[in-house]
């Protein structure tokens, strides 16, 4: 079954098509990689289906429901989730702070129960933050539960930023680059956090570059070069596709 399904989407800033009349779908339930050069229009397509992008033309639809005009801000609500690829922390706030700012949707917004403090108020704040320990328990990062997240290693902070999104409780999860940056210890730890997101039914799409980690955790593997899609298949599949081999893996792509 699709989850997520594009339709000849197109995009371009000035005189440079970024997305060009591309089609795709994702599949629920199982993780997947988007992957090409440079510059082929990953992010642009992560923009485009969040809605931090227009499309020009084509559609975007989630379960079957059109979002192509959907703005970023009701995306949540739709069960789509993602993260940047560069870090975007609240270095102002504390680190389960940052994890229950994912969990807007689910407080009660009202603003004399919220001034008063009334004791509905302030049990379900409890709730939202333990709910948030919760959460960095299960992405690693029990021992920062108290801890100020501008005093966090780099790595750590990769972390925190899916344990937020994943505090709007998604059914889909876009991964921007999430081992961008990180030593083969801490994309280790990414790589067995993915699998274990994937694990718990929240379908997973990431663009990665480490083709290591993009092999070692995907059921399925799109790729995208020039804003089109290239190929698309399982890792077997796409390590010995010719076309991929030429425009992204080189022959050294083989042995992964």
């Amino acid at each position: 079954m699709s989850l997520l399904a594009v339709q000849s989407l197109t995009k371009a800033f000035g005189g440079v098509t970024a997305i060009d009349d591309l089609t795709l779908s994702i599949r629920a339930g199982a993780i997947h990689s988007i992957i090409g050069p440079n510059g082929a229009g990953k992010t642009t397509f992560f923009n485009l289906v969040t809605g931090i992008y227009r499309p020009d033309h084509g559609a975007v639809s989630l379960d079957g429901k059109d979002i192509t005009t959907t703005p970023a801000h009701g995306m949540a609500a739709l069960g789509l989730s993602r993260t940047f690829q560069n870090l975007q922390i609240f270095f102002n706030m504390t680190a389960a702070e940052n994890v229950q700012v994912g969990m807007h949707r689910h407080c009660d917004h009202r603003f004399l129960p919220s001034m008063l403090r009334l004791p509905a108020i302030v049990r379900r704040d409890g709730e939202l933050a333990e709910k948030a320990a919760e959460l960095m328990r299960f992405v690693g990062l029990a021992d920062y539960i108290g801890a100020e997240s501008d005093s966090m290693p780099y790595g750590a902070l990769k972390r925190l930023e899916i344990a937020r999104a994943l505090a709007a409780e998604p059914r889909l999860l876009l991964l921007d680059e999430p081992a961008a940056g990180l030593n083969p210890a801490e994309t280790a730890e990414i790589d067995a956090l993915i699998q274990k997101v994937g694990e718990t039914g929240v379908t997973v799409v990431l663009v990665e570059h480490d083709m290591k980690l993009v092999m070692g955790v995907s059921a399925h593997i799109l790729v995208i070069d020039n804003g089109h899609l290239l190929a698309q298949g399982t890792g077997a599949e796409i390590r010995d596709n010719p076309d991929v081999v030429a425009a992204y893996l080189g022959e050294e792509g083989r042995n992964l």
